[in-house]
């Protein structure tokens, strides 16, 4: 009878040799798979180590802006805030009284030099002044008579025909009546002036403001102001400096008037210009400024009395200055520093020494050369020796890498 065993190619004759070539394929088998999970795994993390950015791989690049360092002329300017005033300020009053029965313009009316105003009722005036003039009429005929009298009493006096006394009596009177004739002559030119007085003329170009007597009110010599005008054109900004800035001020007055631009809220883009006219001849000892007065031609009327502006003053202009976008100044432990690109794609952190800021630019005296670039974004994820790659700035919008 043939067994199983040995019909079976499988199955091994030898029962040692059949027990053994069945237990060694069990052993085998789980050897493999203990082994195969650390395979894989050392596998992964070779790839990973050779990836840039993974565990041990070099970084990637960072996207930065970058901004090129300009060699340029940048002005040397000062701020300060400034208040407006008119250029001349005038409170109409009468010199006369009487009636208001004249008003000649509109409230808020630009005026010129020499353009009625009022019209104070003239009739008192014009008798007073006939008055006087016919006051004039009469003394004059006779300081003609008495001046006749007096020449005659002075022949018969010389002839001995008077005596002295008589003379000296007829001359007195002659005298007296030249006196009455000169104040009849001041009289008229008083009565002329209070005529001429009872209308009132702007003494200069300006702007008139409310109107503070009505149409036929009674108006007193001298009274309260009829109306205030203000001269608006050309106008002044008054504003204070530090008084450390003084010698700076002096020397460009010396040389030329400063420029000013006067900055109106809510209009910073298109500043009123002009220039310094006038420096105050003291220092404030309790604020330490110096006042100084600004002269602008307003021909558009943008300033207005009262007005509080922002003040730039130019002093000089700093030619060939180095500058770079402010924003790509850092601030560190041992100052102020920036990122400089290399040529090879990496940065370099430098040490700078600002000197001012003019705009969106800063100034700096040492660390720079014209022509070389610096990071002015992405400076957080640098640090000296860094890679970068540049971007762009989306227009209106945030930087693109």
């Amino acid at each position: 009878m043939v067994s199983a065993v040995e019909t079976n190619p499988l199955i091994p004759r030898h029962p040692a040799a059949s027990l053994s070539a069945m237990r060694a394929p069990a052993h085998t088998d789980l050897l493999l798979l203990l082994l195969a999970p650390l395979a894989g795994c050392t596998g992964t993390d070779e790839a990973a180590a050779g990836k840039p950015g993974g565990p041990g791989g070099p970084e990637p690049p960072a996207p930065v802006l970058l901004a090129e360092v300009v060699q340029k002329d940048v002005p040397v300017e000062i701020e300060a805030f400034g208040t407006v005033e008119p250029n001349a300020t005038v409170a109409i009053r009468s010199q006369v009284g009487g009636v208001l029965v004249g008003v000649h313009f509109q409230k808020g009316q630009d005026v010129a030099q020499g353009d009625l105003l009022f019209t104070i009722d003239p009739r008192p005036a014009r008798a007073e002044k006939q008055l006087t003039e016919a006051n004039l009429a009469r003394n004059r005929v006779q300081y003609e008579n008495a001046q006749a009298e007096a020449t005659r009493q002075k022949a018969l006096y010389d002839q001995k025909l008077v005596s002295a006394e008589q003379y000296e009596s007829a001359r007195a009177a002659a005298e007296a009546l030249a006196a009455a004739l000169r104040a009849d002559q001041a009289a008229i030119r008083s009565a002329k002036l209070k005529v001429d007085y009872s209308t009132l003329r702007s003494p200069i170009d300006g702007r008139t403001g409310d109107l503070l007597v009505d149409l036929g009110n009674l108006v007193k010599a001298g009274d309260a102001p009829l109306v205030t005008i203000n001269q608006i054109h050309p106008i002044q900004v008054v504003f204070a400096l530090p008084q450390r800035e003084l010698p700076r001020v002096t020397a460009q007055m010396a040389a030329s008037a400063p420029r000013v631009d006067a900055f109106v809220p809510g209009a910073e883009e298109t500043p009123a210009t002009g220039k310094v006219v006038l420096v105050d001849n003291a220092v404030d000892q309790a604020t330490g400024t110096i006042k100084l007065w600004a002269e602008f031609e307003n021909a558009e009327s943008r300033l207005w009395p009262g007005q509080l502006v922002n003040v730039v003053v130019t002093l000089s202009v700093q030619a060939g200055a180095i500058t770079v976008p402010a924003r790509a100044v850092q601030t560190g432990q041992k100052g102020s520093y920036v990122f400089v690109a290399k040529p090879d794609g990496t940065v370099e952190d430098r040490f700078v020494e600002v000197a001012r800021t003019y705009a969106d630019d800063a100034i700096v005296e040492e660390g720079l050369a014209a022509g070389e670039r610096v990071v002015t974004d992405g400076q957080l994820r640098l640090k000296p020796g860094s890679r970068i790659v540049e971007k762009t700035a989306a227009p209106g919008g945030p930087p693109k890498p």
